[in-house]
């Protein structure tokens, strides 16, 4: 049985203070199923993650650009999904379903700023895409290794940056209880607990909206319609195909990444449809990190031939 302690308008020790995270525990029969899911796509995330992480170190034909955003891309999922999943795992087998202040503290920074970091890598992936497809001749002059390594440590910086940020403004603030009904320390459901006007956190949230997730969105958007048109006034219908393959599995990440985080978050929220939101809030975290690996694996020849090398070199290193 949870025990909130709750006071008017007064602020814990939040320091030695316990949150209680109680999404979907009014459904106890879905907790092992859920159990059994989430464990199952956590395994399937680092195994796919960690295996395209370690093709593009090992394997030099991979030493370019794009396989050196999806290392970041790889390594950024596993991180993401090991800040909220392993919790997730221990609150659906346990009754007291509980977090400490630091922990949650822990795990609202690190998820915010991995989400937010990624929107930006998905922008700087567009725009290596874009040089890579419409200024050819530049391009290894252009995204040379100092400026591929300074657009992705910014990406980083300032994802942990607007997390930083927003995650301190919330959590100095006087909280009226420690009930989240929330699977995950998340930002918005953090939010609700807060009992003094949080009008500053809303317009940095805003500010932040626009410049995290708007603006790398109207990026990747701009430079697909460039590549778009390189595409079609391209004469070859192979050469055609081949540009255009280089670019399908980074739109079926960035459709699958932005149209589930929109659904999420803008989608009118009600009483009716709770159960469906949070199963598709844990769906989010989860499915999307699962299937880009997947996804580059399937439509890409030179991650495929990645794998067989690595295996073969392994195999061929064992027998000696």
């Amino acid at each position: 049985r949870l025990e909130p302690r709750t006071t008017q308008h007064s602020l814990y020790n939040q320091t030695l203070m316990n949150f209680f995270l109680v999404g979907l525990s009014n459904y106890p029969s879905l907790q092992m199923l859920l159990y059994v899911f989430c464990l199952l796509m956590y395994l399937v995330i680092l195994l796919g993650n960690s295996i395209l992480l370690i093709i593009s170190i090992l394997d030099p034909h991979l030493h370019t650009p794009m396989y050196f955003f999806l290392g970041n891309l790889s390594f950024l999922d596993i991180c993401y999904t090991s800040s909220s999943i392993p919790q997730m795992l221990v609150n659906f087998t346990f009754e007291r379903k509980s977090i400490s202040f630091i922990g949650c503290a822990l795990q609202l920074v690190i998820s915010l700023g991995l989400g937010s970091t990624e929107c930006l890598l998905l922008a700087v992936m567009a725009f290596d895409r874009y040089v890579a497809i419409c200024n050819p001749l530049r391009y290894t002059i252009i995204m040379n290794k100092g400026f591929c390594v300074q657009i992705a440590a910014w990406a980083w910086i300032l994802g942990f940056l607007n997390s930083l940020i927003q995650s301190v403004l919330a959590l100095i603030m006087p909280f009226c209880e420690n009930i989240i009904d929330h699977l995950a320390c998340e930002i918005l459901a953090i939010l609700k607990v807060i009992c003094v006007d949080i009008s500053l956190n809303v317009f940095i949230m805003i500010i932040a909206g626009i410049v995290i997730l708007i603006t790398p969105l109207l990026l990747i958007f701009f430079s697909y319609v460039f590549i778009l048109s390189t595409i079609l006034r391209i004469n070859s219908t192979e050469g055609r195909k081949k540009a255009f393959s280089t670019c399908s599995a980074h739109m079926t990440v960035v459709i699958l990444f932005y149209g589930s985080a929109l659904f999420m978050y803008m989608k009118p929220h009600s009483k009716d449809t709770k159960l469906f939101d949070e199963i598709f809030g844990l769906s989010y975290w989860a499915v999307t990190p699962m299937l880009n690996p997947i996804i580059y694996s399937l439509r890409n020849k030179e991650v495929k031939e990645g794998v067989k090398k690595v295996l073969l070199r392994n195999l061929y290193l064992r027998r000696i």
